[in-house]
């Protein structure tokens, strides 16, 4: 917590006089371009990947980077994407996985997650995943080569559910909105998006 503290004081008399007027502005509101879903894994910092400012991205966490399809939800997940496509009228949507994903391995993993029925009941949104990786990618015996793969179409799966959100989709058809998969590698930096032509992941 001492951490924490310090560096809310440095925030407070270095880096927040710096951008004074940058927060000045947003108090007449927001006008982000994206909506940045990803894990809430302490190593994805969206802000830090992106080299965005306050304002510029809305960002949606949770574990595994999941989002139940619509006829499903009726959460926090549901609202937030509502209110980003409808209200803020962002552009972008962004699903973005990552390396090393806990709640994805867990997903791969029989047996994880039986002391944990909070997460065990959550990655039920994940079905599809496991369903794709047992029935397509069976024959992948390495667990790191495994995970992997699953964290890439688990980004799919996911990119998938968001566009099942009738926000989602009559801004689809409007044109007026884009939804991407990425993954994200941060022991390399590596960012690879998903290319629905190819349907392979390809550094950005």
């Amino acid at each position: 917590m001492q951490s924490l503290l310090s560096g809310i004081h440095r925030f407070q008399n270095e880096t927040y006089p710096a951008m004074r007027s940058l927060f000045e502005g947003l108090a007449a509101g927001q006008h982000p371009q994206v909506l940045f879903i990803t894990c809430s894994d302490s190593r994805v910092v969206p802000s830090l990947l992106t080299q965005s400012q306050p304002g510029e991205l809305f960002v949606l966490r949770n574990a595994g980077n999941l989002v139940p399809p619509y006829s499903a939800s009726g959460g926090g997940e549901a609202a937030t994407i509502e209110y980003a496509v409808r209200a803020l009228k962002v552009p972008h949507i962004v699903v973005c996985g990552h390396a090393q994903c806990g709640a994805v391995n867990a997903l791969l993993t029989p047996g994880a997650t039986d002391s944990l029925p909070a997460v065990q009941q959550w990655l039920l949104h994940a079905r599809r995943t496991l369903e794709i990786m047992e029935s397509r990618y069976g024959d992948i015996q390495d667990p790191q080569e495994r995970l992997n793969k699953a964290i890439e179409v688990n980004a799919v799966v996911q990119m998938q559910n968001v566009c099942s959100h009738p926000a989602v989709a009559e801004a689809l058809e409007r044109g007026q909105l884009q939804v991407h998969a990425w993954v994200y590698d941060f022991v390399s930096g590596e960012v690879r998006a998903y290319d629905p032509q190819s349907e392979q992941f390809a550094p950005l």
